[in-house]
């Protein structure tokens, strides 16, 4: 899932770009090279997350609720037929 790229850049960029901001004033020469070097530790971190969008979420989610839905009608249903498979007690003497 290394290679999944469900992130928002701007999101990225952003976080970049605060990080850059806080280094102090001397070593802003330096940005571009610092600012790559972010994006990509951020990059790289993310990705080993393995984190899933929350369109993915959202669908998982959908999925797990209608199989809970499937269970329990099943489950009914078992029931039904075990109860109706079960055999009557004998009439009392």
């Amino acid at each position: 899932m290394s290679t999944r790229s469900g992130f928002d850049p701007g999101i990225i960029d952003d976080l970049a770009r605060r990080l850059h901001e806080a280094v102090p004033r001397a070593l802003r020469d330096m940005q571009d090279d610092l600012e790559q070097n972010f994006k990509a530790v951020l990059q790289s971190t993310l990705a080993r997350l393995e984190l899933v969008t929350r369109e993915e979420f959202d669908i998982q989610a959908a999925l797990l609720e209608r199989t809970r839905e499937k269970l329990e009608a099943l489950e009914a249903r078992l029931g039904k037929l075990e109860a109706a498979d079960t055999p009557a007690p004998p009439p009392a003497a």
